[in-house]
Order: structure tokens, then sequence, then C-alpha cells
């Protein structure tokens, strides 16, 4: 089947969000920093696209953002080895990871799922599609981020604990990833709140930018 992936949303199938990827965010969060990676997963409702807006949920009083370099996979792929690991990709997109960051705290302590703290609607916003031959180093991606027009993130990928490769070989031995699914890589250290009103705007050093605005979600009529 040929596939648009300009809109390579509308046939992805899950989320595969890793967490604590990077040294300085994992010791911010007051995290012990991982041996192998650590991923969960987020829905695929809660993407949103450009021109949409980040919804604070009902009761929240701390959501976060967290900027990404997400990976589209373009293939079928269970056991990857890491050597073919960039075969399988089919573009990048810039991402945020959006948390609800008191939900998520209350999660841990309790040893229950994070399917609430990170997977509402609107939670994950995501950029355009981006070629492959736009990123010519996934070891050399700039990722920054600023609310308001103020900088809260600024971090590189060649600060990741566990490189894109060696992701996919890991999550593939345990979790079939499907054509069209994303994986997010983790986000450098600068997370923070986001209050309605507020707007977000983030990119990839030289390939791509995006904004979004927060506001909170509309009263249940």
């Amino acid at each position: 089947m040929l596939r648009n992936w300009r809109q390579w949303w509308t046939f992805s199938r899950k989320i595969v969000a890793v967490g604590r990827n990077y040294v300085e965010h994992a010791k911010e969060l007051g995290n012990e920093v991982p041996t192998e990676p650590f991923f969960f997963l987020k829905p695929t409702s809660s993407i949103i696209t450009q021109g949409e807006q980040i919804e604070i949920p009902y009761g929240s009083s701390e959501l976060h953002h967290e900027v990404e370099l997400g990976l589209i996979i373009g293939k079928h792929g269970k056991n990857i080895r890491r050597e073919s690991a960039l075969d399988y990709i089919a573009g990048y997109t810039l991402a945020l990871d959006m948390t609800d960051r008191e939900r998520q705290n209350v999660a841990k302590k309790k040893g229950l799922p994070w399917s609430f703290a990170k997977g509402c609607d609107t939670f994950c916003p995501i950029g355009d599609f981006i070629e492959k031959d736009q990123i010519k180093d996934l070891n050399n991606v700039e990722l920054w981020l600023k609310v308001d027009d103020k900088e809260k993130q600024r971090g590189n990928t060649n600060l990741m604990i566990f490189k894109v490769p060696e992701l996919l070989e890991y999550i593939s031995s345990h979790m079939t990833l499907e054509e069209g699914d994303l994986v997010l890589t983790g986000t450098p250290a600068g997370v923070g709140p986001v209050k309605p009103g507020q707007e977000i705007h983030c990119g990839i050093t030289g390939v791509t930018e995006m904004k979004f605005s927060v506001r909170s979600k509309p009263s249940k009529i």
C-alpha cells in the first residue's frame, strides 16, 4: 500500500516513548539514571498537529513540556539489529511529550501506570514530517524549547544515554514495531510547567520549528 508519509499519524498504531534518556533530565526529577532503556506507551489519540491547542485536563495543576526527537517507523520490525536499525525509519518529526507531572508523581509513588499522566487528549503535539536526508547525523541533533519566548530547554542528542540504533533494537526485541509507529527518544533537561494562555515554541536547530498554544480543557456541558 502506498502511504502518505506526510500524514503518517493517520495510520499510526502506537507511540512508544523512551524515558530518562538524558542524564540531566533524569537527575532533575530525582530519578536514577537507567542502565537499560525504559519506555512506556501513549495512545495515538493524544496526537495533535499545528493549529490545534494543548489542553490542560480537569484537575491538573502541573502540566509539563518535554521536547523530543520522534522516529517514524517505516516498516514492520521485530528483533531489529542495531546495525540495520536506521533502515526501519521512514522519517522524523519534532514532538512534545506533555506530562501531567502531579499525576505522574502520584502514580510513581503507588506503583501505578502512567497512562493518565502521559496519554490524555492533546498530550502529543507533533510537527511536520522530516525526510531522512534532512538529518545527517542522529548523534548531533539540537533540540530547543521556549515558553512565551523564554528558553526552557536546549540539548543535543549526543547526550542521549541510549542512541537510536540501540533503542530500536531494545524496543523491538520486546514489542513489534509497525509501519507508522512513533518512537519518542527522550527529552533533555529543563522540563517545566505551562499555564493557560502561554505558547510553546520549539524546534530542531536548522531543520524545523513548531508552535502550540495552551488552554484549559473546555468545561463539560
